[in-house]
C-alpha cells in the first residue's frame, strides 16, 4: 500500500499496513520533496485532481530522471512533457515501466487504475505539420482519464476532409483543435459543434505567421463565441483544461 494523504497514511498505520516509521517518513514528504534542484509536490493530485507535471525542457536528462523517479517511487502517476530522446532514455534507465511518446514528446508512468470520463474528446489537427502540438494533447488528455478521437489533416484547405468528420464531432463533450498558418481551423469546428472549443496555435508556417502569432491573433478573435485559446504549442495546457471542464460537468 502507498498512501496518499494524511488520513490514508494513519489509517495504514492503525491497521498495521505501514509501520510508525516509515509514516513518519512518508509524513516529511507530505508537502513536497526538496531534491536540491527541484521540490517535487507530491500532493498536488489531492489538491487539484491532477498529479504535478514535469516540464522536460530546459532541465538535464539527470534532472529529468531524477524527478521522474522521485515521483514514480511516491507512488503516483507520472507525466512529463517536452522530453526528448536524451531525457526519455534517462527516465527508462531508472523507471523501465515508463512510455515514452515520441511524436508527442511525452514520458508517462500509471500506477493508478483510471475510471474513465464519459463520452469523447476530439483533438483535431490542420496538418500533420501540427501533429507534436496534437499528440500531446491526445496523449495528456488520455492519461487524465479520457477517451480521445483523433482527426488529424483536416485543415481548410480541403474542407470536405473535415465536413465528413461530423458524425464524429457531433458525438464529443469536447473538442482540441490545433492549427497553425491563418489558425481558421478552430473557428470552422466551433460552428459545427455545441460544445466548447479549445484552440491551440502552433508555430507552423511562413514568415508572415510569426512563429504561431498570426494563428494565435486570428484565434483569439474568432466570431464564434465557444472557443476559448490556449497559448502557442501547448497542447498540454488544452487538455488539462478541456479535462476540467467535462470533469466538472454533469451528466
Amino acid at each position: 500500500m502507498n498512501p496518499t494523504s494524511l488520513l490514508e497514511l494513519l489509517t495504514a498505520i492503525e491497521q498495521g499496513k505501514t509501520t510508525p516509521q516509515e509514516g513518519m517518513a512518508r509524513l516529511a514528504n507530505l508537502p513536497y520533496e526538496d531534491l536540491a534542484y527541484a521540490k517535487v509536490d507530491h500532493h498536488r493530485a489531492l489538491r487539484t485532481g491532477m498529479p504535478e507535471v514535469i516540464y522536460a525542457a530546459g532541465k538535464t536528462d539527470a534532472e529529468v530522471a531524477g524527478i521522474f523517479a522521485r515521483m514514480a517511487a511516491a507512488g503516483g502517476d507520472v507525466l512529463a512533457t517536452r522530453a526528448g530522446a536524451g531525457a526519455a532514455a534517462a527516465v527508462l534507465a531508472e523507471v523501465p515501466a515508463a512510455t515514452y511518446h515520441p511524436v508527442a514528446r511525452i514520458l508517462s508512468l500509471r500506477q493508478h487504475e483510471t475510471i474513465p470520463f464519459p463520452g469523447t474528446l476530439a483533438v483535431l489537427c490542420a496538418g500533420t505539420s501540427d501533429l507534436p502540438v496534437a499528440e500531446e494533447a491526445a496523449v495528456t488528455a488520455e492519461f487524465l482519464g479520457n477517451t480521445v478521437t483523433r482527426l488529424y489533416d483536416v485543415g481548410v484547405a480541403g474542407l470536405h476532409r473535415l465536413l465528413s468528420q461530423r458524425p464524429v464531432l457531433a458525438e464529443a463533450r469536447a473538442c482540441i483543435v490545433c492549427a497553425g498558418m491563418e489558425g481558421a481551423l478552430p473557428t470552422v469546428v466551433a460552428g459545427l459543434v455545441r460544445v466548447p472549443v479549445i484552440a491551440v496555435p502552433t508555430s507552423v508556417g511562413y514568415g508572415a505567421a510569426f512563429g504561431g502569432v498570426a494563428a494565435l491573433l486570428g484565434m483569439l478573435n474568432s466570431c464564434s463565441p465557444n472557443v476559448a485559446v490556449v497559448n502557442i504549442d501547448n497542447g498540454f495546457g488544452a487538455a488539462a483544461f478541456a479535462t476540467s471542464m467535462v470533469r466538472g460537468a454533469k451528466g
